[in-house]
């Protein structure tokens, strides 16, 4: 964990800042956004995929290799967050997000180019998971950037209410991915979509991209890592100290199983597979589940703010395992009022997964009460803003500004990369297994479950850990940025 060092008068010389905290949480934010949307195109589209990128003759094979391939970006997050954490912590935190921004933003617009199937055969899924690597890659080094970025512009006291915006983004992007689709395939004919139409979100990615670049090219480094670097106290070999140093691997592994998996299931369970849940196996309209999970997540968005600031006052750790114990223990009564509210027609089809007219493996449509719908699944998105609105600032505390961005990246993207990444394929493995509708349930309980125990026993509280004490302090340049230097310290910092 992040520990206070000894005072030492800084030898870095002071610097000029022309821009206020909220101009680095705006353009961090931003980009974040951006690769969020990017990354979870797919996401949204995984059912539409799995019948232009596979063979046909097949459906649950050709669902199960499309959500495999959704998956193949999460496998990779946790190597991209070695490669680009590296990078981040010799090099420093602002090259390295502009980076991955480009590769994220175009990987996404070459997959709005790709050949399908039935153009170039078995060569379109080879390149479409090709370039989900790709985007696993580029995020890997995102996430993990963008929240030490604003993290260390910003003074200990407020460094939870700061970086939630951050925790928003993976939510803004998943909303911003559900409202360009949804006006897309509503402003074309379902074969038109199914033809050209579904090329349009991704390959609006580039001009996304293109904002958020203009925008990020204005930022200078942190202060905190200009402070390391300008004293040569930045590491070496951030694999070496953050994987090699048994105490820092205990940290990772703790920050992994005590916090960011649990988060991590949590999160994906509440908006993703509340989606593929409504849409794919109670045959709820795409209109209608949509509409849905965009307003629960428009609603519940707020909150990653609201318990952001609240962990600067009572703390990240209570908050973060109360979303997970309340998320193990109502899953279950809250997916099966889903059910009973979407009002499913037929019978459920236990080879396909989904509900079917009687005798037959057709789709029915099922007529759902949408505003006890939105209510539940807000209440999932309100755990997710529990486990997720304070985690950015955890992480940050609970690792050395030396390797912070090595040692945060780690964990965070095996957490969400792999715990979370791969929850939509081991709910739906489950599924096809047993053949209970809610036996997927099992996978995110057992996990949130597992980083109650872990976190509660053997994770300290990071609330009060001072980062800026690793340089000697909170610096004129960094109140200058933050809007709370005095006016004589300014001009100090100007001169």
């Amino acid at each position: 964990m992040a520990t206070a060092m000894p005072n030492a008068e800084p030898t870095a010389p002071a610097r000029r800042y022309d821009y206020k905290i909220p101009f680095v949480i705006g353009a961090s934010a931003i980009g974040t956004v951006v690769e969020w949307y990017d990354f979870y195109l797919y996401g949204v589209l995984v059912a539409f995929f799995s019948t232009q990128f596979f063979p046909k003759g097949n459906d649950v094979a050709a669902l199960l290799a499309s959500l495999a391939t959704f998956g193949a970006g999460f496998a990779v997050r946790p190597f991209g967050a070695a490669v680009f954490g590296r990078v981040g912590d010799i090099v420093g935190r602002k090259f390295t997000f502009l980076v991955t921004i480009t590769v994220m933003g175009l990987s996404t617009a070459f997959v709005g180019l790709l050949p399908t199937y039935a153009a170039i055969g078995i060569l379109a899924p080879i390149l479409l998971v090709t370039l989900r690597l790709l985007q696993g890659l580029a995020l890997g080094g995102e996430y993990g950037g963008a929240a030490i970025y604003v993290a260390e512009h910003s003074p200990d006291d407020k460094r939870g209410a700061n970086t939630s915006w951050i925790q928003t983004t993976a939510t803004v992007g998943l909303l911003l991915a559900l409202v360009v689709i949804f006006i897309v395939r509503t402003s074309f004919s379902q074969a038109d979509f199914e033809s050209f139409g579904w090329r349009i979100p991704f390959i609006l990615s580039a001009v996304l991209v293109v904002i958020a670049l203009v925008i990020r090219m204005r930022l200078q480094e942190t202060p905190l890592f200009a402070r390391l670097k300008a004293e040569n106290r930045h590491s070496k070999s951030p694999w070496r100290e953050s994987l090699g140093d048994p105490a820092n691997a205990r940290l990772i592994a703790l920050a992994l199983l005590g916090a960011t998996a649990g988060q991590a299931v949590v999160w994906y369970q509440g908006q993703f597979q509340a989606l593929f849940f409504l849409g794919t196996n109670l045959g709820v309209r795409f209109q209608d589940a949509y509409l849905i999970v965009g307003t629960a997540l428009l609603l519940g968005t707020p909150f990653f703010l609201v318990f952001g600031r609240l962990s600067d006052s009572i703390g990240r750790k209570p908050i973060i395992l109360a979303g997970c114990a309340l998320a193990a223990i109502t899953y279950f009564p809250i997916y099966n009022l889903m059910t009973s509210f979407a009002h499913p027609q037929g019978v459920f089809n236990h080879t396909i997964g989904k509900f079917v007219a009687l005798g037959t493996t057709t789709p029915t449509v099922a007529q759902p009460e949408i505003v006890p719908l939105i209510a539940l699944v807000w209440i999932q998105v309100l755990y997710v803003t529990m486990v997720y609105g304070p985690i950015a600032a955890f992480l940050v505390e609970f690792f050395p500004a030396r390797i912070r961005y090595t040692s945060l990246s780690i964990p965070y993207h095996i957490g969400n990369g792999w715990f979370g990444g791969f929850l939509p394929l081991i709910a739906g493995a489950i599924l096809a297994a047993t053949g209970n509708l809610y036996a997927g349930l099992i996978y995110p309980i057992v996990v949130a479950t597992m980083t109650l125990i872990i976190g509660g026993l053997y994770i300290r509280e990071t609330r009060n850990v001072r980062i800026w004490d690793e340089v000697g302090g909170e610096t004129a340049e960094m109140r200058q940025v933050s809007g709370e230097a005095p006016e004589a310290e300014r001009g100090a910092a100007a001169s």
